[in-house]
């Protein structure tokens, strides 16, 4: 690994919130774009209609892209994972193992059947528009949205104390964890610590361990850290006030206008 692939990866690790950012959406009101999110994937989820599920889809996807300037090939990245695991997923709902024939028949085997089920395909289909249009919606969300002010939303939400603070050292002590695991395979392999695959598993299993007493080191640092600055047991951040604007809140109703107009159109 060379000292570009590691800065490559270290930028990948920190996509998210570099990203948001970035956004060009970063300067409109937190809550705005997490009602306007959950409204959308709530609205998605209750509605259990194909149509609304397309144009949330499309619709969150294009502000992500156009309104927060989110690259678009990288945008299709952030969606190919989670659409192989609802399509391996949905294979459950679609395909069927039985002894006796069922729907259509795909494969007999010993007397035992691998079928489609009658249905399955549909409802599916239908699962995976639904799940990717949540997704979408939560894209839109914290692709935007620097994690702290995510934070800020769940603390007026009256969430209590202990999760937020959780949630938020956790969320920080990761890319802290992943920054040390890049640093220390690019150690290894400028030793030629994976030449091999003996070589790798030994390498593997000494930066395992390594990481786990680093950590442990890093956890001890930070504490002190955050001692020295008075800490008593609330983490409090400056927020930048942002003002709710006229037109996104007339957008923001229009747009569940939409929903509710194509929920109601037959098809």
């Amino acid at each position: 690994m060379t000292y570009n692939s590691y800065e490559k990866e270290v930028r990948r690790i920190y996509t998210i919130d570099y990203y948001a950012y970035g956004s060009g959406m970063k300067g409109w009101n937190s809550q705005y774009k997490a009602i306007v999110a959950m409204g959308a994937l709530l609205f998605c989820i209750g509605a259990d209609d194909w149509k609304v599920s397309v144009f949330v889809f499309l619709s969150m996807g294009a502000v992500t892209i156009f309104a927060g300037k989110f690259p678009w090939r990288n945008y299709l990245v952030l969606l190919r994972l989670p659409l192989a695991f609802l399509i391996m997923g949905t294979a459950a709902i679609v395909i069927g193992f039985s002894s006796v024939a069922r729907g259509t028949v795909i494969v007999s085997v010993w007397g035992h059947f691998l079928y489609l089920q009658e249905g399955g395909i549909e409802l599916a289909c239908g699962l995976v528009l639904k799940a990717m249009a949540a997704l979408s919606a939560m894209y839109m969300l914290v692709l935007s949205t620097p994690a702290g002010e995510i934070i800020s939303i769940l603390r007026r939400l009256h969430v209590p104390k202990i999760i937020v603070e959780l949630m938020n050292m956790i969320y920080r002590f990761i890319f802290v964890l992943m920054d040390t695991q890049c640093k220390m395979k690019l150690a290894a392999e400028s030793r030629l610590g994976f030449s091999g695959f003996k070589t790798s598993c030994r390498t593997f299993g000494s930066g395992a361990g390594n990481l786990f007493v680093i950590s442990l080191k890093k956890a001890g640092v930070y504490y002190d850290a955050m001692a020295a600055r008075c800490y008593d047991g609330d983490l409090l951040f400056l927020e930048e006030e942002k003002k709710w604007r006229g037109w996104q809140v007339c957008a923001g109703a229009g747009y569940f206008l939409i929903l509710i107009l194509i929920s109601a159109v037959p098809f």
